[in-house]
């Protein structure tokens, strides 16, 4: 091999490795960049509000017993009468009220064991409900319900399948800040994670939001509710 070649190839490998160690360096450049992108820190933000009910549904149930079916239905009717009347008399439309059709039990048809100890052969149920978007006036009501009852009315002891019920349906309208909320509390503690470690916070790897909950506030308070969002958010690190 002449002179000449060998000055070719020893440039050529120069080249060669000048080229290789740039390539080396790019490499673990973005080796390095790629390992910043992996220091991530998790939070979840919160946001909690109370909120009134804005519609209830009351049901009234009361108990009849008769020995004669005819006079059964009689007394029913009639104390079904005096229940709406006292409704209307309070303050709710007709189309707040519907009335159910009674529950009748004949102990004696039941073939009840030892049915003549009962007094009355037949006892039956009656349930009227109110649909109202009033909740202040329901539960005005449900305090006055004693002077019907000084008029002969057996209510139901409100339970498990007889209570009232509160309802919030107006979560669209608030949906909005509370995400917002939640999102900001996030980000607080976010950074404040980032302080700590001596960190600058980056931007939003991945976000998730919960779904939301609406409990009663405690037990006594059934018309307030306890709105809850909690939103998970991950972020990036950097020194």
């Amino acid at each position: 091999m002449n002179n000449k070649n060998i000055i070719s190839a020893l440039f050529l490998g120069a080249f060669v490795c000048l080229g290789l160690i740039a390539l080396g360096y790019q490499i673990s450049k973005g080796i390095i960049h790629i390992k910043s992108l992996d220091r991530t820190v998790t939070v979840k933000g919160l946001s909690e509000r109370e909120v009134p009910a804005n519609i209830a549904i009351w049901p009234i149930t009361f108990h009849e017993a008769e020995n004669d079916l005819n006079q059964l239905f009689s007394n029913i009717q009639q104390k079904n009468t005096l229940i709406v009347n006292f409704l209307k008399n309070n303050d709710f439309q007709i189309e707040e009220i519907s009335v159910s059709p009674p529950g009748i039990l004949d102990r004696q048809a039941e073939g009840y064991g030892g049915s003549e100890k009962f007094e009355f052969r037949y006892s039956g149920n009656s349930t009227i409900t109110i649909y109202s978007e009033n909740v202040d006036n329901i539960r005005k009501a449900m305090n006055m319900l004693v002077e019907l009852g000084k008029q002969g009315i057996a209510f139901a002891r409100q339970g498990y399948q007889v209570q009232t019920e509160f309802i919030f349906t107006k979560l669209n309208e608030i949906k909005p800040e509370m995400i917002e909320e939640a999102t900001k509390n996030a980000r607080e503690v976010a950074e404040k994670f980032a302080r700590d470690s001596n960190s600058k916070l980056g931007r939003i790897k991945k976000a998730s939001q919960g779904q939301f909950s609406i409990n009663n506030r405690d037990n006594n308070t059934p018309y307030i509710k306890n709105v809850r969002v909690v939103s998970t958010v991950e972020y990036y690190l950097s020194d």
